[in-house]
Formats: C-alpha cells, sequence, structure tokens
C-alpha cells in the first residue's frame, strides 16, 4: 500500500553542521509529510529536486514549537522542532498559520503509530493504575491531545509509547500529553528523563561534569544508600578567597516522613516528587550553588560546545582599552567611561558573581546580533580581563529616568511623544528579530548628545540580583512594569514588553517619577489583582500628574 500524502510546502531548515549564526545555515527545502515519513527536497531550476534528508515517523519522538529570544537570519520566522535518533530538527515556517498546521499534523501523524487503546483502558479510575502530578501547563496542538494544568493530577490510561502517554483528567476526558510533562506520584520512577543516571559512581559524575564544563551541568544518580538519590552540579563560583574554583558539588535528596511534599534539597522547598523537584530548582537556586542548568546524560559524553569569543571578530583586547570615571551603577555592574581606538565608549564591567561565563558569552553573542538605530550597540567585548565587560557606544545624556527628572518641567509634549517614538522603533526591531527584552523601562533606555533615546540592556533581567526584580514569590523581574502574566507565570513574550511600554511611557509624561511611587512589590501586585491601574498622565501647567495614583480598570479621573 503506498502512502498518502499528509502536508506539504516550502520551509526553511537549519543545519546541524555549521556555524550556528550563519545565514548559510538556514535552507529552502520542500518538505513532503506522508503516513510513513517526513522528507526534505532541495529544489533546483529545471532538474529533479534533490532529496536531502528522511525520517521515518517510527523515529519521531517529540514534536514541538521553538520559542526563541535569539534573531532568525532567514525569512521565515516561526521554528518548530522534531527530535529523532536523539537529533534535533530545526524547521522555520513562514507564518503561525502554517507552523501550526505542521506540528499539529506531525503530532498526529506520529500519534497514530500508537497502539490502539482499549475502550475497557479509558474508564475511571480504580485501585492500581498510576496517578500523575504536571509538572508545567501544556496546550494542546491536537485534537486528541490533553490540556495539563500545572501541580493538578491525572490518571494515567496507556504508557506503551516512551514519548507520548495516554491520561485522564478529573472529569473523564481522556488525551495525549508529552511523558515528560508529568511525574508519577510515586516519586521514584523517573528513568525516562534525561538526567538521571543510574550506575555511575561519584567519581565518574564527577569526570562527566567538570569535561562538560558549563555552569549548572547536573545529573541525579543513585547514592551509595540503597533508595537514596543524589544531584550533582558543576560550578564556578568563587571559593572562600574569592578566586573561581570549578569544581563539583553533591546533593543528597532528601524525604520527610510525611504523606505529601515530602523531597527536597533545601528544606524550606518541598515537592510530591524527585522530577517535580528537579523541574523547580531548573528554574531556581533555592539554596544550591547555582541553577539546574544543563542535564548530562552518561552516554552523552563530553558536549562542551561553547565557542571561544576571545577568537571572534568581537573580541576587544584588554591593552585596547583604557577606563576612565565611574559613570554609574547598575544590576548588572559598573558603568565606566573608557576609550578604544580612538573612540569614547562606555564600558560595562559584569558583577561576577552576577552571571557565569557561559551566561555572560550567551548575552553578548546574542547582543551582537542586533543592530538598529534606536538600540544602543554594542562594539564588543573583553573576556580576557576580570571582571568581564561589555563595551557599548557612549551616550552623552545618560539614562531616560534621569534625563527627565533633571529637566521636569522644561519638556514639552511633542518631546515626550519623540521619545516614546524612539523606543517603539528600537522595540519594533526586537520584536521582529523574535527578541523579548524583558525589562524595558526608562532606566535601562539611554540618551544620545543629540538628545535620541536608545534601548539598552535588552535581554539581561534573569541575572539580576536586586531586590527590586523581586517579586513576593521570589521570582526575578522588575515587578512594577510586569505585565500580570509575567507576575503570576514568570510567562515573558513580546505582549509583556508591550506593557512594560505602556510603563514607560507613563513615565515619560510624569517626567521621571516611579510608577507606583509609595507603594511596595507586594502591594503593587496586590494592586493589579484587584482590576487598579496607574492614573492617566494629566497635564497641567508643568505637564504632571502625581505618580501615586491608581484607578480601577476602565475608569477614568475626573
Amino acid at each position: 500500500m503506498f502512502p498518502r500524502v499528509i502536508l506539504k510546502g516550502t520551509m526553511f531548515k537549519k543545519s546541524q553542521q555549521k556555524k550556528r549564526t550563519s545565514p548559510c545555515n538556514y535552507k529552502e527545502r520542500f518538505f513532503v509529510l506522508d503516513t510513513q515519513d517526513l522528507r526534505y527536497s532541495e529544489r533546483r531550476p529545471g532538474k529533479k529536486p534533490m532529496l536531502k534528508g528522511c525520517i521515518q515517523l517510527s523515529r519521531i519522538k517529540c514534536v514541538e514549537l521553538v520559542c526563541s529570544d535569539v534573531p532568525i537570519p532567514c525569512s521565515y520566522k516561526y521554528p518548530f522542532q522534531v527530535f529523532h535518533d536523539n537529533h534535533y530538527l530545526y524547521i522555520f515556517a513562514p507564518d503561525n498559520d502554517c507552523r501550526q498546521r505542521w506540528v499539529k499534523a506531525l503530532k498526529e501523524a506520529t500519534k497514530r503509530l500508537l497502539p490502539e487503546i482499549p475502550d475497557s483502558e479509558r474508564g475511571l479510575y480504580s485501585t492500581g493504575q498510576m496517578m500523575v502530578i504536571a509538572l508545567q501547563d501544556y496546550t494542546p496542538l491536537g485534537e486528541d491531545d490533553l490540556p495539563l494544568q500545572k501541580n493538578q493530577e491525572y490518571i494515567v490510561i496507556n504508557r506503551s509509547h516512551a514519548d507520548w502517554w495516554t491520561i485522564q483528567d478529573d472529569t473523564g476526558r481522556t488525551g495525549f500529553v508529552p511523558s515528560t510533562y508529568v511525574a508519577e506520584k510515586s516519586g521514584n520512577n523517573f528513568q525516562r528523563f534525561e538526567w538521571y543516571n543510574k550506575n555511575i559512581t561519584r567519581g565518574q559524575a564527577e569526570d562527566l561534569l567538570m569535561r562538560e564544563g558549563k555552569e549548572g551541568a547536573f545529573m541525579v544518580r543513585d547514592s551509595s544508600q540503597a533508595g537514596v538519590y543524589t544531584v550533582s552540579v558543576f560550578t564556578k563560583a568563587p571559593g572562600s578567597n574569592g578566586e573561581k574554583n570549578p569544581r563539583v558539588k553533591h546533593y543528597q535528596i532528601r524525604q520527610r516522613d510525611t504523606e505529601e511534599s515530602s523531597y527536597y534539597l533545601a528544606e524550606k522547598y518541598l515537592f510530591n516528587t524527585i522530577p517535580e523537584l528537579i523541574h523547580y530548582h531548573q528554574h531556581n537556586a533555592a539554596g544550591l550553588i547555582t541553577r539546574l542548568r544543563h542535564p548530562v546524560p552518561k552516554d552523552r559524553g563530553c558536549t562542551q560546545e561553547i565557542n571561544d569569543l576571545s577568537k571572534d571578530q568581537w573580541e576587544v583586547e584588554p591593552e585596547e582599552l583604557s577606563l576612565g570615571q565611574e559613570l554609574g551603577s547598575g544590576q548588572f555592574g559598573v558603568v565606566v567611561e573608557g576609550r578604544w581606538r580612538e573612540r569614547k565608549v562606555a564600558v560595562k564591567m559584569i558583577r561576577e558573581e552576577g552571571m557565569s561565563d557561559e551566561e555572560f558569552k550567551e548575552e553578548a553573542r546574542i547582543m551582537m546580533r542586533l543592530s538598529h538605530s534606536k538600540l544602543v550597540q554594542l562594539y564588543g567585548l573583553c573576556t580576557n580581563r576580570s571582571p568581564m565587560c561589555l563595551v557599548f557606544e557612549f551616550m552623552e545624556n545618560g539614562c531616560l529616568s534621569d534625563y527627565l527628572r533633571t529637566r521636569r518641567g522644561h519638556l514639552s509634549r511633542e518631546m515626550m511623544l519623540g521619545m516614546c517614538l524612539d523606543v517603539s522603533e528600537g522595540m519594533a526591531y526586537l520584536e521582529s528579530s523574535n527578541f523579548i527584552h524583558r525589562d524595558l523601562a526608562a532606566r535601562n533606555c539611554l540618551v544620545s548628545k543629540n538628545h535620541e533615546v536608545k534601548v539598552s540592556d535588552f535581554g539581561m533581567t534573569r541575572f539580576v540580583l536586586d531586590d527590586q526584580y523581586t517579586s513576593s514569590h521570589g521570582s526575578k523581574f522588575p515587578v512594577k512594569w510586569s505585565a500580570p502574566e509575567v507576575i503570576k507565570y514568570s510567562k515573558f513574550s513580546s505582549k509583556s514588553d508591550v506593557w512594560s511600554f505602556g510603563l514607560l511611557m507613563w513615565e515619560v509624561y510624569n517626567e521621571g517619577r516611579l510608577p507606583y511611587e509609595n507603594r511596595s512589590n507586594a502591594e503593587v501586585v496586590e494592586t493589579l489583582n484587584a482590576g487598579l491601574r496607574l492614573l492617566k498622565p494629566r497635564f497641567g501647567s508643568r505637564g504632571h500628574l502625581c505618580a501615586h495614583g491608581v484607578v480601577r480598570e476602565g475608569e477614568t479621573r475626573r
């Protein structure tokens, strides 16, 4: 029987063999999905298309959307990934509808290969069936999928396929979910997770993690004590002498003698299952020396692929850089005036405890690929000195918040509008590059000699160690500038940047006053949850409004 074509169309494919940032890494291919394979070919004018790849559907383990902050150099900006045979195939669709159509078709095509679920197994819960807890939310992309709500319990109906399980919710609905999105309530069945290495000694774990060499590289392994598990994690955090000290720390997963919420690494943070515990500490250090960033499976070997940026054209040699007076300090370190190649520059000295070397270099790579007249331009970075630093164009009039305050009462509405337009142009470019700022505010915009406003500090919020950025739940983000979905779910998007842009406009039209000026972070959260919003600026003789007033959403000031 010949395979039936399900979907076909032109998209871009990213090569795994070439330099990640090169535009030639992205090739236009013609994709065909049928009931047996996913194939892609190179179209050649006047010639027969050349087959470039073919993946059997039975080898596909997972298909997921990709949300990326990294600019995409090809014209198709909507990526998704196909995981097969321990490899990722990255595909870029022309629009979101096309992407959703392909992801849904691939999911349904691969799930057709799963064993049929007998009707007898679709019944309600009975003694002996496995209960699982959702580690995170899951939004269905196909009709056969079941939505997941984080921390809710579900019944496993069928788990014969390693990557897609059939589960049932408390209303009796059944459907497919990714198996790694749920954890058995028993807490000890987690062999399918890539961070678990069953038969590995302490010494072997240390060798693997030291070779990996990434801050936060980790694994979970069996302890010498039967039935006990240990988390081993690599860190370069400074030792007692203040110098960097690459080493592996070992944390035993402990368990209280209670029925629920008994697993912990830091006693304050308790979880029902070990996968829940690991999932939490992948996003929060919470008592550990570092966040669990990079799972290291035993059979992967050393996969250290960190590019040596000192060999890159963007590396600034220390002897070329002269430092002058301090211009200010911020969440990421001290900023000083400097000179580089006969050019006045601003040098941002990164606090060593603020982020790891790998995080610093990763952020620098991203920022160097962004270039727009309304973004503060990064000229280069200096990694051959301590602390490492970023070299930016010099902005004579400093940060926008200070600029507004020093000129309070002397700014026309036209000048304020021009400032907002400058920022909106820079943010529109970031959004077109699939980049989320996360920390847009007047303090993170700078003003040039010509009074032009440019956006700065994009994408670095998650490394901040400042109380201003800590919510009442311990998450790190600028609370007073954050959208409700960021505060509630730490969900960042271009939409949350738009919310922050609204706060920035409020700052501009109130001439540098702080939003919610006399309220704590906790009070701001309570205010937003109650439906209250900041007052619109009211222009009087000096063109500004009381900064701490709020009204209910939809109301206006009389």
